[in-house]
């Protein structure tokens, strides 16, 4: 008698890494203590709040869970989990401050979100008047220029450098190089002093939106270069070697293949950029000016941006300034994360540049 196929009975596989509901309840009960524990040592101690519950909480249920490991099972596995504890431990330290900053500016700064912000400046209005009042349209027109500006500067020179260290090695790339790493570290507030002593002191030039795009081009020039440098560096060899057999030239072949190739890549490297001098404040105390007026003229008299609205809301320090600096917080994180979600759609996807 033969079996057919249909009445062979296969077994499930197995999957001993997924835990029953019976070898559950033990980790549970050692949670729920651990919570009972850290709430009774909070409420006994000067340790009080959030803060001092997680301060509590996490080396707790550490110590049990690696306590209960040991009894249950072996020495190997009590380790296991005693490492698994830090590393979840460290990811939820990197998230806590992120997930805080967000929850903060939200709850803060939508109370004073509204319509009319975009429509008004505070030229007729006080930092200390109601929130109906005034708004931030000069300080967004003057963020929207700075960075249109700072990238009509920065993207031509942090790519062709790129290209330059990456394509051409030619000569001085090792001390091109090295510039670039040292501007990466230069503190903002250096660039604004720079724009504002070698530019504005020395000429007749005044402070403006150029001449705060001057120094934010310094902030955003070496993290295009070194972003795009790494774009650039994926591109397969094979794709320059079937240009140049084809006769072209090497700028050809960058041109026409290299470039088109690392395309989305740069994209990124420009909104990176972007997002790195969006929310500057330090060099624009030196080179911008600071008019609560609207001004359309990026070239020629005082300027705005939401960095400095924010900072002399905090300033003043009054309820009704605080609660606009909190606004433009808030508007200033929607777009530096508009920046980063465009770079995440526009950037390299799995499998591709």
């Amino acid at each position: 008698m033969t079996l057919t196929q249909n009445q062979i009975e296969i077994p499930s596989p197995s999957k001993p890494w997924v835990k029953t509901p019976t070898q559950r309840v033990p980790s549970i009960a050692v949670g729920i203590t651990a919570l009972a524990l850290a709430g009774a040592i909070v409420e006994a101690t000067p340790l009080k709040g959030k803060l001092g519950f997680f301060l509590v909480f996490v080396p707790l249920i550490t110590v049990l869970q690696y306590l209960l490991a040991r009894i249950r099972a072996t020495r190997k596995a009590a380790q296991d989990i005693l490492v698994a504890s830090f590393m979840w431990t460290a990811a939820f330290l990197v998230f806590l401050p992120t997930a805080s900053i967000l929850a903060t500016t939200i709850t803060k700064g939508i109370e004073g979100l509204r319509l009319s912000i975009f429509t008004n400046t505070m030229a007729a209005a006080s930092y200390t008047d109601p929130i109906q009042m005034g708004g931030l349209l000069h300080a967004l027109i003057g963020t929207i220029y700075l960075i249109l500006l700072s990238v009509i500067i920065s993207v031509p020179l942090g790519i062709l450098t790129a290209l330059y260290l990456t394509e051409i090695k030619g000569p001085g790339s090792s001390f091109i190089q090295f510039i670039v790493q040292a501007m990466s570290g230069v503190p903002s507030v250096i660039a604004g002093l720079f724009i504002f002593s070698a530019v504005i002191l020395t000429t007749p030039l005044e402070a403006s939106s150029l001449m705060g795009s001057f120094a934010l081009a310094i902030l955003m020039v070496p993290t295009v270069t070194r972003t795009s440098q790494e774009v650039l560096v994926l591109i397969p060899n094979d794709l320059r070697e079937a240009g140049l057999a084809l006769g072209a030239t090497q700028w050809k072949t960058v041109a026409l293949v290299v470039v088109p190739a690392a395309k989305s890549g740069l994209i990124t490297a420009i909104i990176l950029g972007v997002a790195r001098i969006a929310g500057e404040t330090a060099p624009l105390l030196f080179v911008l000016g600071g008019t609560d007026a609207l001004n359309s003229n990026p070239f020629s008299g005082f300027n705005s941006g939401l960095p400095l609205y924010i900072w002399k809301g905090f300033l003043i320090g009054l309820p009704e300034s605080v609660q606009r600096a909190w606004t433009g917080i808030l508007v200033l994180l929607i777009l530096v994360l508009i920046l980063f979600t465009a770079a995440r759609v526009l950037g390299p996807k799995k499998g591709r540049l």
